[in-house]
């Protein structure tokens, strides 16, 4: 083939390219991972040869690759192996599917499930007196749907040797009864890892089959790449291993995670850490944790929830995270904050805003999730220029009449600030949207829904939480690939479909921006595009 021509042309479609110089075209040539040409289908075909593979996408609308900003594909395939619990919507529920995997299973075996809901415990806490008769003596651990705290069997504890409570950093807890003895509530990863470490984890190639399989189904929803906010054991040698293959489909940008009371000798590992990558993934930057979750009692809040819970931060004293952000900005490592609550949220702010500018070309510091804030924090993303990342499928998780567990902790007034996408973004800031996938699905077409229509797209019958948060069609899509460019300071080169930009490229059988939103989790993609090669197709 001539160095000139292209491998690959997709003609016939309606290309909504993100570039204000040309905002649509009907066909877009590639050639070795880089778009070559992007206009009508006459001028695509005058760089195409003989071997140029045409691809004649006909009622198809083509964007940019759509970036999920906040996902855990390895956690998440670790997590996921185990039982769907998101079913259960009460503890009889919750006991019934757990009696039946122990006898699939066998005595004694391991049960690992995920997605448990605290609102489908009949307005208990979890405890182990919940689960303990149905599995006959079998160790399990049980994640809630937030990710942040499990439920272990007293089989489990046993194993990990816990029997009371222990010293562990931050708001992370072993649950005790009045008597000390543990409940299995474990809050937030420390105590959580107590119990992951005697149960049986996969090898790295187990876990590179399951990443490799979960590309692919990323890849079939339109997904061209993520911001992964983990990096556990194991992460990078089964991403080699997926490179040997030439399995890896998404373009994946990895951040290290940070925890309280890593010493200037684990930062620099951290530091030294970043560029370590393969052809489509890197390690690009540090997560860190401000606070836990408002649904176990682990965010840090200006003022107590209901419980008189969530009243302190993750790094304590608190100027450790100062210092931690101190140090990997002077190294020129972008950091992700975890920050839920509303002083958390502002503390980020105050220790990011030095750091940053709102007129940055490089990669941007950014805080996560941000789900209740005071009108008085909205501006500051802006002015700072510090990147907000949310997720909108979470509105599945809380009601509009408040009476979830989530709202109630909060109170009206808190809960009446919840997942302030819109308010944000129209303030002027770099807002990226993800799906925080195991926690939420990572299928883009339902985070694009979510943020439009504030409840989850499969449930027409449920009330929008925050309607007036909702974005338009066109804000969504563009915190699915233009924001997370520009997080990533690729701004240049990705987010949008022009001459010189990356080829990642998604494309759906009808236009998401004239679909209706409920109708949208349910168009077809057509094509997926990444790094110029076809990895999907339909």
């Amino acid at each position: 083939m001539s160095r000139n021509h292209a491998d690959l042309a997709v003609t016939g479609a309606t290309v909504h390219t993100l570039d204000p110089h040309r905002p649509v075209a009907s066909a877009v040539a590639i050639r070795e991972g880089v778009v070559i040409a992007v206009g009508s289908d006459a001028d695509v075909r005058d760089v195409c040869g003989a071997r140029t593979r045409v691809v004649d996408a006909a009622g198809a609308t083509l964007t940019p690759g759509l970036t999920d900003s906040h996902l855990h594909p390895v956690t998440g395939t670790v997590m996921t192996s185990g039982l769907d619990l998101s079913g259960c919507g009460d503890a009889a529920g919750l006991r019934a599917a757990l009696g039946a995997e122990r006898r699939r299973l066998g005595p004694g075996r391991w049960i690992r499930g995920f997605g448990l809901d605290p609102n489908a415990l009949d307005g208990h806490r979890p405890h182990r007196r919940l689960i303990d008769d149905v599995l006959a003596g079998a160790p399990a651990l049980l994640t809630l749907f937030d990710g942040h705290a499990a439920l272990a069997s007293t089989r489990a504890l046993e194993l990990a040797g816990i029997g009371g409570p222990l010293a562990l950093p931050g708001t992370a807890r072993i649950v005790c009864d009045a008597d000390g003895s543990p409940t299995g509530e474990l809050l937030e990863e420390p105590a959580k890892e107590l119990v992951e470490r005697v149960a049986p984890e996969p090898t790295a190639g187990e876990l590179a089959d399951w990443l490799g399989e979960l590309f692919a189904r990323m890849n079939a929803s339109g997904l061209t790449g993520g911001h992964v906010m983990d990096l556990r054991d194991g992460s990078l040698e089964a991403l080699r291993l997926l490179d040997e293959r030439d399995a890896v489909t998404m373009r994946l940008r990895l951040a290290a995670r940070c925890r309280p009371g890593t010493g200037e000798e684990g930062m620099r590992e951290l530091i030294g850490l970043q560029g370590t990558g393969g052809r489509l993934w890197q390690v690009a930057g540090v997560k860190l944790f401000m606070d836990g979750t408002v649904d176990n009692g682990t965010a840090w809040l200006h003022h107590p929830d209901c419980h008189g819970e969530s009243t302190r931060p993750f790094w304590l004293p608190p100027e450790t995270y100062a210092d931690a952000v101190d140090t990997f900005a002077r190294a020129g490592v972008p950091t992700a904050t975890h920050a839920i609550g509303d002083a958390a949220v502002a503390y980020a702010l105050d220790c990011l805003a030095p750091h940053s500018s709102p007129d940055q070309r490089s990669a941007r510091h950014r805080i996560e999730h941000v789900e209740t804030i005071p009108d008085s924090l909205v501006p500051r993303f802006a002015r700072h220029g510090i990147a907000a990342s949310m997720q909108p499928s979470h509105v599945q998780y809380t009601l509009a009449d408040h009476s979830d567990n989530w709202s109630t902790r909060l109170g009206a007034i808190r809960a009446g600030r919840a997942f302030r996408c819109a308010d944000v973004l129209r303030a002027g800031a770099v807002l990226a949207l993800g799906s925080d996938w195991p926690i939420a699905h990572f299928d883009p077409r339902e985070v694009l829904a979510a943020a439009q229509l504030r409840r989850p797209p499969r449930c027409p019958g449920r009330e929008p939480v925050g309607p007036r948060q909702a974005l338009t069609a066109a804000e969504a899509l563009t915190g699915m690939t233009r924001a997370p460019a520009v997080v990533a300071g690729e701004q240049h080169r990705a987010g949008r479909i022009r001459e010189g930009c990356r080829a990642d490229l998604t494309g759906f059988a009808a236009d998401p921006l004239l679909v209706p939103a409920a109708e949208l989790p349910d168009v077809p993609i057509r094509l997926t595009v990444v790094d110029g090669r076809v990895v999907h197709e339909s």
